[in-house]
């Protein structure tokens, strides 16, 4: 199960990286316009899984994250967000690293709300949701980028395993 999640962040990370390749590609205008996404558009919804992703390695550390705001932009220009995101892939991919069956297996605590309230959560089953909020959200970047004409992306988890990175996870 520890290569499944290893797995994972390093897919998430490529994967983030060529998103992020053909955001850049965009006008800060095309990246901030309004294209009825669920946080309206692409820069929103990159900030949003950032923000979300440091919230729960907040959590995963055992620390209050405080009150949560979910559409919380983090960076206004694109270059301090992408540099950010790469951070937070490096960041992620050592937590994994870091953690060993047992450790993967056990459970986690944290609080969360206002007033606070405490959760404890299994590693295993919270990183799942972890990743796959990641993906959800990539999905969406995804079809937005292609309504503003991006050539299409191979995000697909397979292309990860047959490129340079992903074959030693094959």
């Amino acid at each position: 199960m520890l290569q499944h999640y290893r797995m994972f962040a390093a897919y998430n990370a490529w994967a983030n990286g060529l998103i992020y390749d053909e955001a850049a590609e965009l006008s800060d205008e095309q990246r901030k316009r309004d294209l009825g996404a669920f946080f309206r558009s692409i820069h929103a919804t990159l900030n949003h899984v950032l923000y979300a992703d440091r919230v729960w390695m907040t959590r995963f550390s055992g620390k209050a994250t405080g009150p949560v705001k979910l559409d919380t932009i983090l960076h206004d220009d694109f270059a301090s967000l992408r540099h950010d995101r790469s951070m937070e892939d490096e960041k992620i991919i050592a937590l994994i690293d870091g953690l060993n069956q047992t450790s993967l297996q056990g459970t986690f605590s944290y609080q969360r709300g206002n007033p606070p309230e405490n959760y404890t959560d299994r590693l295993a089953t919270t990183l799942a949701h972890f990743f796959n909020h990641q993906t959800h959200h990539r999905g969406q970047v995804h079809g937005m980028l292609t309504m503003l004409g991006q050539p299409s992306l191979s995000l697909d988890l397979v292309y990860f395993l047959r490129s340079e990175n992903g074959r030693q996870f094959a």
